[in-house]
């Protein structure tokens, strides 16, 4: 070990002076003699000298830079975490675009009370930083749930798979559904499902529970959903469960004119913009719990009344 530093030491200086092509013949040199890896060898040569990185600035003369305080201190946290709850545990890049707005709002009705240099922060403050700060909040509230898609054998050849060049995604009326099961992981047994339909130009969501996935309760829910839309339906998107993947439906579509594309089997991401929506609109609002019968589906019914006024014209809306 005393030799190969004793190496190292002779040679260091010469490394460092030394040009590209005189370096690398170095460098060959200090391998061979040391044994040591070619990427190691080049550091050590380029440090030898140097000291330790805590004294290399002091030798060279550099100042340290200070370290600042704390910019955003429990004032501002406080004020972030009471907006964050407010807007229901959104993303930092959907809370800097309505931070203004909302801001405003809270004030005005006496929401929340905030000092002018806590104010300016919240107003200049990113988008990472909010992530940053709220991230042990956000870390309280992960779930998990369990898929219940079964898939449609029959049909399949007649409903063509989905492929972006084929649909104009610029203008609303072209949506993605599935269903979300409220199973409480326990497939067995009878148990409430949540029609979700996503407009994927606009972001626009309804929602509508129904008793079971059969294909009468299913497709009777997507006709009240598509009397809802403030647009004309265009075109429908579904993954390949046979809730969806049925005679019935696609006569439907074919006898109003809808465009009826599925998606690839097992391939999540194709449907990416509603299965956003069953976690944002379904999980964070209705849970991972087990929910049945006539009661239940009543009670999840008018929640879903008035929370798609809230999500779809109070909150703002980030695509994937």
């Amino acid at each position: 070990m005393a030799e190969r530093r004793a190496v190292v030491r002779a040679t260091g200086r010469r490394y460092q002076r030394g040009r590209k092509k005189e370096k690398q013949k170095i460098l060959d040199e200090l391998v061979e003699l040391t044994g040591y890896n070619r990427c190691y060898a080049r550091r050590v040569l380029r440090q030898q000298g140097k000291g330790p990185p805590g004294q290399r600035k002091e030798k060279a003369g550099k100042r340290r830079r200070p370290r600042s305080g704390k910019q955003y201190d429990e004032r501002v946290l406080a004020a972030l975490r009471r907006i964050w709850l407010i807007l229901d545990f959104i993303c930092g890049k959907r809370m800097v675009a309505v931070m203004p707005e909302v801001l405003r709002r809270l004030e005005y009705f006496g929401e929340l009370k905030c000092d002018s240099k806590t104010r300016e922060k919240l107003l200049k403050i990113s988008a990472a930083t909010i992530d940053r700060l709220l991230s042990p909040e956000r870390r309280k509230h992960q779930l998990r749930g369990r898929a219940r898609t079964k898939p449609g054998t029959l049909l399949k050849q007649q409903i063509p798979l989905r492929t972006f060049s084929e649909w104009n995604e610029q203008r609303p009326g072209f949506v993605e559904i599935d269903l979300v099961a409220h199973d409480g992981g326990l497939a067995a047994g009878e148990y409430l499902y949540t029609l979700d339909m996503t407009d994927v130009y606009s972001g626009w969501t309804e929602v509508q529970a129904v008793q079971n996935k059969a294909q009468v309760w299913v497709f009777a829910a997507l006709k009240e959903l598509r009397a809802k839309l403030p647009f004309a339906l265009q075109g429908i998107d579904s993954d390949n469960g046979s809730e969806f993947i049925n005679d019935h439906l696609l006569k439907y579509c074919q006898h109003e004119g809808i465009t009826f594309t599925r998606s690839r089997p097992y391939r999540k991401n194709d449907n990416c913009f509603v299965e956003q929506k069953n976690y944002t609109i379904v999980r964070r609002h209705v849970g991972y719990q087990r929910l049945m019968g006539p009661e239940q589906l009543a009670l999840v019914n008018e929640l879903y009344r008035h929370l798609r006024l809230y999500a779809n014209y109070f909150q703002p809306v980030m695509k994937l």
